[in-house]
């Protein structure tokens, strides 16, 4: 017992180790570089940061898991009120690490006009510093300039109005309006 004990402590203290060492420096905040990714999404295209850089800012909502009470309702408020976020020259995207299958039978499900993408390796919600204790994202919006930094981390996201209050982000930032 003793040796079993003293066992999980050494490797133990050795991860922590390890963690420090080679871990972020930092938690990801306002200003920094935003992690590239390239993603499947449910509309089957795969999406990567970098193809928007130097043209769009990008949302990305991150949510927890498909069919669960508060992302469906999440999912409702952008299918139902993007034409508000659309009036802004950005590229949003909701995201999470289900299988791709599951993000398209929940597109699908939800008449979701944009596209979700799909994470199941869970690097990208790694490098976001998203993926929480059960293994799913953390309900954390990103909004990535056209530069490839972060302008803005919201971590108190209400699903019931995430497209009213996405819309009302993109106003604050300065994002340009679409022309009509």
């Amino acid at each position: 017992m003793f040796r079993n004990r003293f066992k999980t402590v050494f490797y133990s203290a050795i991860a922590a180790i390890f963690a420090m060492a080679f871990g972020p420096a930092h938690a990801l905040e306002v200003g920094d570089k935003a992690p590239d990714f390239m993603l499947q999404a449910s509309d089957g295209h795969n999406y990567s940061l970098a193809q928007f850089e130097g043209n769009k800012t990008v949302v990305l909502a991150w949510f927890p898991a498909a069919f669960t009470r508060g992302c469906t309702i999440e999912c409702k408020s952008l299918a139902e009120n993007g034409h508000l976020i659309r009036q802004y020259d950005a590229q949003y995207f909701m995201i999470s690490v289900d299988p791709i299958d599951q993000n398209i039978a929940f597109a699908n499900e939800y008449n979701a006009d944009f596209p979700l993408l799909s994470d199941p390796s869970k690097e990208v919600a790694q490098a976001y510093e998203v993926l929480g204790s059960r293994g799913v994202a953390a309900r954390h919006t990103f909004y990535i300039g056209e530069d490839g930094t972060i302008l803005h981390i919201d971590t108190s996201v209400n699903p019931e109005t995430s497209a009213e209050d996405m819309a009302a982000t993109l106003g604050e930032l300065g994002v340009a309006k679409m022309a009509m």
